[in-house]
This record gives structure tokens, C-alpha cells and sequence, in this order.
């Protein structure tokens, strides 16, 4: 995607789409006679917006083409590092510019804070106004609306998640080997996936695929290698089949044709998706039809046929089935592998930090309670006892101006402090806090108790609990890292007494 300007986010996504494509044919990156896809019913234009939502989404974009820009500097760095060096001429330079496709998980509105929207919460227009001047810097993390990243998929339909269509698949790549390629410059249409990339690193160096790594066993490397392209456009293809399955979108792609089907959409609300047996398929000439904006499925129900069943068989071989199109429980971090499965409790010593909430007891959705061992041997022993999450939502237990508080960060939307009515003793101590939901099920209200040295001491009603997950900060022990969970103070505000020990225990 070509860097943006203030000018062009503010003629919108409609008009930036035509421009792009106009710029794709003129470098020739896709075929003369290729269509642009319209824009689906479910994404609005942009001439519909309000004069606040343009000028939202345009300050969203522009922040987004600015970090693309840095990040091609970046990029450049590193490429003139190798070349100070006298080694670019031999260094294999594989640039993949994408993940999947451009990210949808903004929502129609987009957001400043991209965990919220992965847990399905929305500030809407009024919170993205209130948080404007605030866009590109460290307060906020934000993410373009879903306009903006079909924009970003030009010439494609559709964009991240919705691997059904190239929207949401189909990625440049650019590589570099001056030495060993002779075709600068040069353009390539064979149909490759990501798992070939390794091959081909392996291939090109002489190195076989290792069979055993530090004495285990490792299973085959799935992709294969694409050296041979180097040589020649007209170079046959080495990947003649591929599936493709995110949350029940899926396509099949065999020998220049692809079938497709759409089961859901990421940014619509849960409930919009049908059974998988009600989904309707669409097939696609890739050798004719570069933009897969021809739907042939129709005309040619036999070969949708076998493309359907190459994709059960691919389905099988590869662990796809059963199909699972959920959202939230996918992204559900129980539902991940963790070190501390099965475990109900774990005690923390002094000095922890980082830890990645995949790593720690999960405190989502379930009564859990916290316990510390403290040592205060100074007159105002504030600061963080533990924290998970950060500035974008989560949890803190942390003493300020001297009395035991509780905060919970719902997003910055809502934030709930619990603050003892007893201070801190001097010496040894112990704090602790109880998290108990009012029922089960994903985000439900919680009440929050606290106690020092056994007696109660504070109590708060937190109304909007964060149902999946809090963000990529982790849990830290005696301070609070990176950002801030509270308002209460700035990070990481480090205990000044000791902090013994910090017991998380699920069984409360």
C-alpha cells in the first residue's frame, strides 16, 4: 500500500481504492485487464460519513501511513547496514509487506484502543473525538476503520479474517539476491504460501531440513521451495493446491482456479453467522480473472464441485475440521496452552515482571483472589504490589498515599477503585483482595473486597469486567510496567517497602 497523505485520507476510501488501483496497472502489478471488485454492502461509502467521523477516520489513516512509512525507514536501515558491509549483493532479502490482509479490527468506526476492540467493546464516534489529539501518540493504540482496510486490499474483496477472499490473504512480496537473480526488477505470479518461505531459505543455502532438533523428532517442513522462480517468470508453478480457513471463512485454490466461501464477517456482532452447510460458494478463474471479481460458480457447478472436494480432503490432512467459527472464545486465552494448566494457584516472588498473560493463572471471567506478604519499613511505603494489563485495560493492587488500593481499567471507558479505609501497617503485613463475579459468562460485573491483616477494609462494585484479554503487558510484581493500569499514578511506581510474596489463587 503506498504511503498516504493528509490530502488523499481526506478524499476517503472509495476514491483512494480507484487511485490505488490506477497505480497498480500503470506499474503493471496486475493485469491490464483486471476489475476492481466493488465495495460490499457491508462496509459504508464514505460520502455517507458525518463532517466528525471524516475527520476522525482520516486522522486514523494518516497515523496508520505514517507508521508504514517509518517502518519502510526502518527497514531501509537495515538494508543499508548490510550494504556498508560489502554483503547486499549476496544477501537473500525476502519482504513479505503484510500479515494476512489489512486489519479490519477496528470496527466501522476504528479505535484508539485495539484490545477493546478485540474484546468487542466500541468507544464510538464521541470517544474517538474525545481521545483525537491523543492519535499517533503513546495514550492511545489504534486501528483504522474497516473502509480504510479494504482501501488497504486493493484490488481485492473483503480484508484480515475473511480468508475466503484475497482481501484477506494475499500479500506482496518483494525479494532481493543481486548476486543470484539476474531479473531486477522482475515480476512473478506464481501462487505461493507463506510455509514455502522456509523451504526455500534452506534450498538456496544447502542446508537440509533438520529431521531431529536437541533430540526431538521434528514433523516435515509442510512447504516447498520456490528457488526455481528465480530464474524465470514462465518458471511452473511448485504449488499447485492450498486451502484456507479462518473462524469458517474458507477457499480452496487448486491449478489456477479458486473456490470461496464466506461464512462471516469479524466487525458485525455475533449471531450473523448461518451453519456451515447454508454457506454460499463462489468460484473463480485466477488464470482470467486476477481480482476475483467474476463469480463463475454458476456457470460452473462441476468444477466448483471438485474444488470443494479438494478442499474436505485438504481439510483432513491438515487438522482444519471440525470448523469452528467462534470469536471471543477463540481469542479466549483458557483456550490456549499455558505451563500453569490445571494449577489453581501461584506464588510470586519479589522483582517479577513481564509476564505474558498466556503465562499466568487466567483471571477472566472467574472469582480469584490475590494475597501479599508484605514488609514496610518505611513511613509511606507506596506503590505497585501487583499489576496485570496496562493503560489499554486491566487490573492493579498498589498502596497510594499510604492506604491499600484495588483499580480496575475496563478500557479506559470505565475504571473501579476499591481503597482501604486502614492504612498500611509499619512491618509485616498482609494484603489481600477477592475478585468474585455475580454470575457466570464473558464480561459479567464483579464485586471486589479488601483486606489487611484479615479484616475487611474496602469493597467496590466493578460493573464491566474485560472479558478476553487485557493487553500485551503482562503481569509484574512490585511495580507496573511499560504504561500505567490506574490514573492513580505514573509507571511504574515501584513498592518502596519489600514485597515478600504475591499468591494468585483461583480458588479463592
Amino acid at each position: 500500500m503506498a504511503t498516504n497523505t493528509r490530502e488523499g485520507s481526506n478524499e476517503g476510501w472509495d476514491k483512494y481504492r480507484e487511485e490505488t488501483f490506477a497505480r497498480q496497472k500503470q506499474l503493471g502489478v496486475v493485469p491490464a485487464d483486471s476489475e476492481l471488485t466493488p465495495r460490499p454492502k457491508e462496509i459504508p461509502a464514505w460520502g455517507d460519513q458525518s463532517a466528525d467521523a471524516k475527520k476522525v477516520f482520516a486522522r486514523l489513516m494518516e497515523n496508520y501511513t505514517g507508521y508504514l512509512e517509518y517502518t519502510d525507514a526502518e527497514v531501509g536501515r537495515v538494508i543499508d547496514a548490510v550494504a556498508a558491509n560489502g554483503e547486499l549483493d549476496n544477501t537473500l532479502v525476502i519482504y513479505i509487506v503484510g500479515d494476512n490482509g489489512a486489519s479490519a479490527e477496528g470496527g466501522l468506526e476504528g479505535t484508539v484502543n485495539g484490545i477493546a476492540s478485540l474484546n468487542g467493546i466500541q468507544l464510538g464516534l464521541p470517544g474517538l473525538l474525545a481521545k483525537y489529539d491523543q492519535i499517533g501518540g503513546p495514550e492511545t493504540e489504534p486501528n483504522t476503520p474497516v473502509g480504510w482496510a479494504w482501501a488497504a486490499d486493493t484490488p481485492f474483496q473483503w480484508t484480515k479474517q475473511v480468508a475466503s477472499h484475497f482481501g484477506g490473504t494475499r500479500n506482496p512480496m518483494v525479494i532481493s539476491w543481486p548476486k543470484h537473480i539476474a531479473d531486477r526488477g522482475g515480476l512473478r505470479s506464481q501462487f505461493l504460501h507463506l510455509i514455502d518461505v522456509a523451504p526455500t531459505v534452506l534450498d538456496v543455502a544447502g542446508i537440509a531440513q533438520p529431521e531431529v532438533v536437541n533430540g526431538i523428532p521434528q514433523k516435515p517442513i509442510e512447504g516447498v521451495s520456490f528457488a526455481s522462480t528465480f530464474a524465470s517468470a514462465a518458471t511452473p508453478e511448485v504449488r499447485t493446491t492450498q486451502y484456507f480457513e479462518m473462524m469458517g471463512n474458507r477457499a480452496i485454490y487448486k491449478d489456477g482456479w479458486i473456490a470461496a466461501t464466506r461464512h462471516g464477517i469479524p466487525w458485525l456482532t455475533a449471531g450473523q453467522m448461518s451453519g456451515f452447510d447454508e454457506d454460499v460458494w463462489e468460484l473463480y478463474d485466477l488464470s482470467k480473472d486476477f481480482t476475483e471479481a467474476n463469480d463463475l460458480a454458476t456457470n460452473n457447478p462441476a468444477k466448483l464441485k471438485e474444488l470443494q472436494a479438494v478442499f474436505d480432503v485438504e481439510a483432513r490432512k491438515y487438522n482444519v475440521l471440525p470448523l469452528d467459527d467462534r470469536m471471543a472464545g477463540r481469542f479466549d486465552l483458557t483456550n490456549r496452552p499455558n505451563a500453569l494448566a490445571g494449577l489453581t494457584t501461584f506464588t510470586y516472588g519479589p522483582g517479577v515482571g513481564y509476564i505474558q498473560e498466556s503465562a499466568a493463572l487466567n483471571t477472566h471471567n472467574v472469582a480469584f483472589s490475590v494475597t501479599a506478604q508484605l514488609d514496610n519499613d518505611v513511613d509511606k511505603a507506596d506503590g505497585v504490589i501487583i499489576a496485570e494489563g496496562g493503560k489499554t485495560s486491566g487490573w492493579s493492587f498498589y498502596v497510594k498515599d499510604g492506604l491499600p488500593t484495588f483499580y480496575y481499567n475496563f478500557f479506559e471507558v470505565a475504571g473501579y477503585r476499591a481503597q482501604s479505609t486502614t492504612p498500611l501497617p509499619k512491618g509485616k503485613s498482609t494484603v489481600r483482595f477477592e475478585f468474585t463475579p455475580a454470575e457466570k459468562g464473558y464480561g459479567k460485573p464483579a464485586d471486589v473486597k479488601l483486606f489487611v491483616n484479615g479484616q475487611q477494609t474496602g469493597t467496590v462494585r466493578v460493573e464491566k469486567t474485560v472479558p478476553v484479554g487485557y493487553s500485551g503487558e503482562g503481569l509484574d510484581i512490585g511495580s507496573d510496567n511499560i504504561s500505567a493500569v490506574s490514573p492513580d499514578y505514573t509507571s511504574p511506581f515501584a513498592f518502596a517497602g519489600k514485597v515478600v510474596g504475591v499468591r494468585l489463587d483461583l480458588s479463592q
